[in-house]
């Protein structure tokens, strides 16, 4: 029992945790197990709420509900970041924040050479835009005390930048046929979480019960119920008015665990499953897998380090603390592991089945190739740290 505690409190874990998901699901898919994944993920859930009716795969609802608890999450992250961590200070925010641009808009545009002669498949140019929070950093975890802790933060910073961009790219661009009357009554909700934060209303449970009128007003609204989540995050007190334990931070922590080793892992594993016999040679060089992968793997690094570099040259920032070019360029190529926002982001791209395929195919191999080559290079990178850590034992 030791062990397994320990082992939840590796950061390690939480990229350890997602890859079985996908792992799973591949087998689920490619075995005669088929049959019985295609019916869970496809199985209806319906039920009736104040005359409100809702009707969904249980994809869709893992795809629309459970994420948005990944979603509240980031914005709990975010908030406290901005108001009292790295993200404090203009001078750490910089280069995180240069270097995310550079992250969105080169994948992106590699995604657009492949795809601009065909508007339908076009809509997937945001695909290879994020990076994979949890992947990302699990990969720094297994180098240990090698990577320095500058390092970490800029990648942490890093990838907040990048969901922040997901998350208005998810707003702006996937979003369906607007509702007036939803998107008003949306406000109503948004005003009172407003009022429950100037009042200093530190108890949890009423944010969560007007967030979860907040999630259907959005819903409803068209859309995509997952940006509720970050907005009901920036209204949670960060600060307790009697001095106690912080509100945000202890919601925060209580999420943690149940996104990181049971939500996410459940969208990979209802998001993760290609069908590898419809596969050959051919799929990868298909538009979507390869503008994804492509995006991916070099677009990411490329730009990255192209906009870190010149802001640099430039003198609007500088590498993190104790950092080499190397090892920041290793931490580049790990930005190219978008898996579970990629995932995300294709779903409501192509909800159409015969794209989706390749669309996951591209995903996986695009974030697969920059998880090891990040990892080795870094390895390579971090050789001096492991050395004098060495001799100092």
């Amino acid at each position: 029992m030791k062990f397994i505690k320990e082992f939840l409190k590796l950061e390690a874990s939480a990229g350890i945790f997602l890859g079985l998901a996908a792992v799973l699901a591949i087998l689920f898919k490619n075995t005669a197990l088929q049959g019985y994944y295609d019916a869970l993920i496809g199985f209806p859930l319906s039920f009736n709420l104040l005359g409100l009716g809702f009707s969904k795969t249980l994809v869709v609802w893992v795809n629309d509900f459970l994420m948005a608890f990944f979603f509240l999450m980031i914005g709990l992250e975010l908030k406290r970041e901005l108001q009292e961590g790295h993200l404090k200070h203009l001078k750490n925010v910089m280069l995180p924040g240069i270097a995310a641009l550079g992250g969105l808009i080169v994948p992106a545009l590699i995604y657009v050479s492949f795809t601009y002669d065909n508007p339908e498949i076009l809509k997937g140019w945001a695909i290879p835009a994020a990076t994979d929070i949890a992947f990302a950093m699990g990969v720094l975890a297994l180098l240990g005390n090698r990577v320095p802790k500058a390092l970490k933060i800029c990648l942490l910073s890093l990838a907040i930048f990048d969901d922040i961009a997901a998350i208005l790219i998810i707003a702006a661009f996937y979003t369906n046929e607007i509702s007036i009357f939803w998107g008003i009554t949306s406000i109503v909700p948004i005003l009172i979480l407003a009022l429950f934060n100037y009042n200093n209303i530190n108890k949890i449970t009423p944010y969560m019960i007007i967030g979860l009128i907040l999630w259907v007003c959005v819903l409803k609204s068209g859309i995509h119920a997952t940006v509720a989540g970050i907005l009901l995050g920036f209204f949670i007190p960060l600060k307790n008015s009697s001095n106690q334990t912080s509100p945000l931070k202890n919601l925060e922590h209580q999420l943690h665990p149940w996104v990181t080793f049971f939500i996410l892992p459940t969208f990979a594993f209802f998001n993760a499953g290609v069908p590898l016999k419809d596969l050959s040679l051919s799929s990868i060089s298909h538009p979507i897998a390869a503008g994804i992968a492509l995006g991916l793997f070099l677009g990411k690094q490329a730009g990255v380090m192209l906009f870190s570099y010149f802001s640099i040259r430039l003198k609007i920032c500088c590498l993190p603390a104790q950092t080499s070019l190397l090892q920041f360029y290793g931490m580049a190529i790990i930005t190219g592991i978008g898996f579970t926002m990629s995932l995300f982001i294709g779903a409501l791209s192509f909800p159409e089945i015969e794209y989706q395929n390749v669309m996951k195919l591209g995903v996986i191999a695009g974030s697969t190739l920059s998880g090891i080559l990040g990892y080795l290079v870094l390895l390579y990178a971090t050789r001096n740290q492991a050395a004098d850590s060495r001799k100092s034992m």
